[in-house]
């Protein structure tokens, strides 16, 4: 997905975001639920919404993708097959967005 087609969709879903140097932070005050999203851009995306990030058809995440939602989880049906803090791979003492954040930086889910 380009990112001008994902700044489409945040529009025609109504939500807010800010564009900061090659990242679109999206900044809602709830949760976002982009659940028909099979692909988002590779130039950087950054969820910093308050609550849940709902992407469960995505396929793959790029290396530019961070989760930094407060108060909420992330639903990635497609790849985890669930929420983040359900995830096997989630170590005891790290938090599962962290964790996930810096395996997403290393490529592991392209």
């Amino acid at each position: 997905m380009t990112r001008e087609a994902f700044i489409k969709e945040l529009d025609k879903e109504g939500y807010s975001y800010e564009i900061e140097g090659d990242k679109v932070i999206v900044d809602v005050g709830d949760n976002v639920y982009l659940e028909f999203l099979t692909s988002l851009p590779s130039s950087g995306v950054e969820f910093r919404n308050r609550g849940i990030v709902n992407l469960k058809s995505l396929k793959s995440i790029p290396h530019g993708v961070e989760f930094r939602n407060i108060d909420g989880d992330v639903l990635l049906r497609s790849i985890i097959d669930g929420w983040i803090w359900e995830w096997e791979g989630n170590i005891e003492g790290i938090s599962s967005n962290t964790l996930f954040n810096g395996m997403i930086k290393r490529g592991m889910f392209l």
